[in-house]
C-alpha cells in the first residue's frame, strides 16, 4: 500500500461537542481519500469524544493517550503519521471546502516550501457573527528581509500545513507547551525553508469562550493570562535553544528584534496582573513602536507614540484617557462647519 500524500492531524481534549464537525469538514474535502489519512489524537478526554470519533470507523485513526498537553499530542500524532504533508486542525475548528486541495496545490507549485498557511474566518459563537480574521501575508525565506521577519505573525493551528521533511529537525516539540505547541513549528520553520501565505480564508476559527489560548474579543482571565505568559516563556526558550544549536548567533540584530517582539507581548500580559510604573510603561510602549514598526501604519505609530508620552503623565490605570482625548479631537475635526 502506498503512503498517503497528506496526514490530517486533529488534536483534541474534551471537545466532543465540536469534534464531529471538524472531522466531517476534512472528509468532505475535494481530495482523493486514498491520498489522505486522518488522525485524531485524544489527549485524555473525559467526555464523549471517543464514542463520537469511533463512529467513523476506518476512515479515521483514533489514538487515546494520557493527558499531557498539545505538545505531547502533536508529538504522538507526528510519530504515527505517514504523509509527506502534515495539515493541522484543532478539534474546535473546521475547514472550509477546497482547503486541502488549495494547500497541496501550493506545495506542488513551491517544492522548496516548508509551510503553507492562510487566513482564517472567525466564528464568534457567543454573538453569532462571522468575519475574516486579520492577516499579514508573508511568503518566501522570511529571515532574508528584516521587514518580513518583524512582520511575520504566528497564526493558529488550523491554518498551518507543513512539509514533513522540513519539520523533522524541529522535533520533538517541547512537551512543556501544553497549548500553542504548533508555534514551535511555525516559529522556527522560517529558518529552514521558504513559506507560502494564502490570502483566502480556508478554515474557521471558532471563538466559544473556552478557547485555551486565544479568544478574540474576550477579556483574558487571570488564569488564561498566566497560561499565556508561561507558554510564551517555554516557547521562547525552546526556540532560542534550537537556534543556538543550529549555529545561529542570537546577538544578530534581526534575531534580537524578532525575539523582542515576543518579549513585549509577554510583558503586556504581565502588566494586566501586575500594573507597571510610569517609566516602565513608557519604556514598553516606546520599544513596542520601535520593534513593531514594520507591521504598523504611520497613523498607528503616531497614536502609539502619543500613548507612550501620555503614560508618563497618566500611568497605566488612566492611560485610557488618551484614547478619549484622541476621540474628542477626531469628533471636533469631523464636525460640520457652520
Amino acid at each position: 500500500m502506498t503512503s498517503p500524500i497528506v496526514t490530517v492531524l486533529i488534536d483534541t481534549y474534551n471537545y466532543g461537542r465540536f469534534i464531529e464537525e471538524a472531522i466531517d469538514s476534512v472528509l468532505a474535502q475535494d481530495f482523493p481519500a486514498a491520498q489522505m489519512e486522518v488522525l485524531v489524537v485524544d489527549d485524555g478526554s473525559t467526555d464523549d469524544t471517543a464514542e463520537r470519533v469511533r463512529k467513523y470507523g476506518s476512515r479515521v485513526q483514533y489514538f487515546y493517550k494520557t493527558n499531557g498537553g498539545q505538545g505531547s499530542a502533536f508529538n504522538w500524532g507526528l510519530r504515527k503519521s505517514k504523509g509527506e504533508i502534515v495539515a493541522l486542525l484543532d478539534a474546535d475548528d473546521y475547514w472550509l471546502p477546497g482547503k486541502l486541495r488549495r494547500v497541496v496545490e501550493e506545495f506542488d507549485r513551491h517544492p522548496e516550501a516548508g509551510m503553507v498557511y492562510h487566513r482564517l474566518e472567525q466564528f464568534d459563537m457567543r454573538r453569532g457573527t462571522r468575519s475574516d480574521g486579520s492577516f499579514v501575508a508573508i511568503s518566501g525565506f522570511v529571515p532574508a528581509s528584516r521587514k518580513s521577519l518583524l512582520s511575520y505573525i504566528l497564526y493558529p493551528t488550523s491554518s498551518l500545513a507543513f512539509r514533513r521533511r522540513c519539520i523533522e529537525p524541529l522535533l520533538p516539540i517541547p512537551e512543556g507547551l501544553r497549548v500553542q505547541a504548533d508555534s514551535h513549528l511555525s516559529g522556527l520553520i522560517i529558518f529552514l525553508a521558504p513559506i507560502v501565505a494564502l490570502e483566502e480564508s480556508l478554515a474557521v476559527y471558532r471563538v466559544h469562550g473556552g478557547n485555551l489560548f486565544h479568544a478574540p474579543g474576550s477579556e483574558l482571565s487571570v488564569e488564561r493570562t498566566k497560561r499565556r505568559i508561561e507558554t510564551f516563556r517555554i516557547l521562547i526558550e525552546g526556540m532560542k535553544d534550537w537556534i543556538r544549536s543550529s549555529g545561529r548567533n542570537l546577538e544578530e540584530p534581526n534575531l534580537q528584534a524578532f525575539f523582542m517582539q515576543w518579549f513585549l507581548t509577554q510583558e503586556a500580559d504581565q502588566f494586566t496582573i501586575l500594573p507597571p510604573g510610569r517609566l516602565q510603561l513608557f519604556r514598553h510602549l516606546w520599544r513596542y513602536n520601535y520593534y513593531f514598526a514594520p507591521r504598523l501604519t504611520r497613523r498607528h505609530l503616531l497614536v502609539n507614540y502619543i500613548h507612550a508620552l501620555g503614560s508618563l503623565a497618566l500611568g497605566y490605570r488612566h492611560l485610557y484617557l488618551v484614547d478619549k482625548w484622541i476621540a474628542m479631537i477626531k469628533g471636533a475635526t469631523r464636525a460640520p462647519h457652520r
